[in-house]
C-alpha cells in the first residue's frame, strides 16, 4: 500500500499509494545513483560509489552493503535475496538480512554500451536479466548458477555504435514465457523453462515492455507505439502519432496504455486500436522512470521529480 520514491540528493520518501499523502522521508546521506527496489517489507536505493542501503517498511536503517561499481538500476528484492546491478553489467546476489554477499554474476561487455537502468524480473526462483550485445539470460535466484542463455539481438554493422544491441530495460514474464526487447535489435519471446525462442520481431527499444491478456506493448525507438500478438508475434496495431517523442516504457489502466515522453506529457492509447485518447501534461521534463502498477493506478516520476498517479476513466 505505499509508493516509495527518491532523488539524487538523497531523499527517500514513502507516499500512501490510495492518496498520494507522505508517510515519511528519510535523507539517506549520499547522492543516489540506482532507484528504488522494494519487497518483502524492505526498501533499497543505491550510490554512485557501489553502496547498496537497505531500510524497512518505516524507513528504519536495516543494513549498507558495499559493491564493486555505480549502481545504476533498481534493485530486485524476493524470496530474502538482493539483486543488484552494477553499471559494468555485474550482478550481485545479496542476503536480505544482512546483506552479505552470496553470489556474483559476471560477463564480458561490448566497448560500447547503453547507459540504463536495465532490470531484473523473478519467477519460480529464478532470476531473468538482459545484458549488452543483446543476451538474456536465465539464472538461478539462490545461487547466482546460469540455467540458459539466449540471444534477444544479434549485434551488426562496421562501427561499435552500429553494433550495439543491448537488452537495456527489464524483461517480461508473462506465464510460461519471458520476454525481453533490444536496441536495435528484436522484441522475442523465449520458453521460460529452457529458453528456446517462440517469436519473435525487428523492433528497437531500450525502455521496455507491458502485457494483457492478449497483447504484449511496446514503445520504440523512433516514438511508434505497438501492439503484438503474445501467442503467435502477429502485429495487432502501431500508432505513428507519437514519433520524436522520445516515449519511455508503456504502462496499462483499464482500456488504455499510457506512456510518457520527453517533455513531460502522458499520452493514452486505447488498448484495442492504438487510437490516441486523452493526453495529460505534468511538469514539462522526461518521464523517464519506468511507470509502475498499484491496483488501477499507474505511478510516473519526471526528472523535475514530480510523482504523479494516474487511472483510467
Amino acid at each position: 500500500n505505499s509508493i516509495y520514491a527518491a532523488g539524487k540528493n538523497g531523499e527517500v520518501i514513502a507516499f500512501d499509494a490510495a492518496n498520494g499523502r507522505q508517510r515519511w522521508r528519510i535523507d539517506a546521506g549520499q547522492k543516489l545513483s540506482g532507484g528504488v527496489g522494494a519487497g518483502d517489507d524492505m526498501v533499497v536505493v543505491g550510490t554512485a560509489k557501489g553502496t547498496l542501503l537497505a531500510y524497512d517498511a518505516n524507513g528504519k536503517s536495516l543494513w549498507t552493503s558495499e559493491l564493486a561499481g555505480e549502481i545504476v538500476s533498481p534493485a530486485t528484492v524476493d524470496s530474502r535475496i538482493v539483486v543488484a546491478r552494477a553499471a559494468d553489467g555485474r550482478l550481485f546476489g545479496l542476503d536480505a538480512a544482512d546483506g552479505k554477499r552470496k553470489w556474483v554474476y559476471q560477463r564480458a561487455t561490448p566497448p560500447l554500451t547503453l547507459r540504463a537502468p536495465a532490470g531484473q524480473a523473478v519467477s519460480r526462483g529464478g532470476l531473468f536479466a538482459g545484458f549488452p550485445g543483446g543476451k538474456l539470460v536465465a539464472l538461478d535466484l539462490a545461487t547466482g548458477g546460469i540455467g540458459w542463455e539466449a540471444s534477444v539481438a544479434q549485434p551488426r554493422g562496421s562501427t561499435e555504435l552500429d553494433r550495439v544491441a543491448d537488452v537495456s530495460s527489464t524483461p517480461l514474464v508473462d506465464g510460461e514465457r519471458v520476454c525481453a526487447v533490444a536496441y536495435q535489435g528484436k522484441l522475442a519471446c523465449f520458453d521460460l523453462q529452457n529458453g528456446n525462442v517462440v517469436w519473435s520481431q525487428d523492433i528497437s527499444s531500450s525502455t521496455g515492455l507491458i502485457a494483457d491478456d492478449n497483447n504484449i506493448y511496446v514503445s520504440d525507438d523512433r516514438g511508434t507505439v505497438q501492439a503484438f500478438d503474445k501467442k503467435s508475434g502477429a502485429s495487432v496495431w502501431k500508432n505513428t502519432k507519437l514519433a520524436g517523442r522520445r516515449l519511455g516504457a508503456p504502462a496499462i489502466a483499464g482500456n488504455k496504455i499510457l506512456v510518457g515522453d520527453v517533455e513531460g506529457y502522458v499520452h493514452a492509447l486505447s488498448v484495442s486500436d492504438g487510437a490516441l485518447m486523452a493526453r495529460i501534461s505534468t511538469d514539462g521534463s522526461a518521464l523517464s522512470a519506468a511507470p509502475q502498477a498499484s491496483a488501477d493506478t499507474i505511478i510516473m516520476q519526471t526528472r523535475r521529480g514530480g510523482v504523479y498517479a494516474f487511472a483510467a476513466q
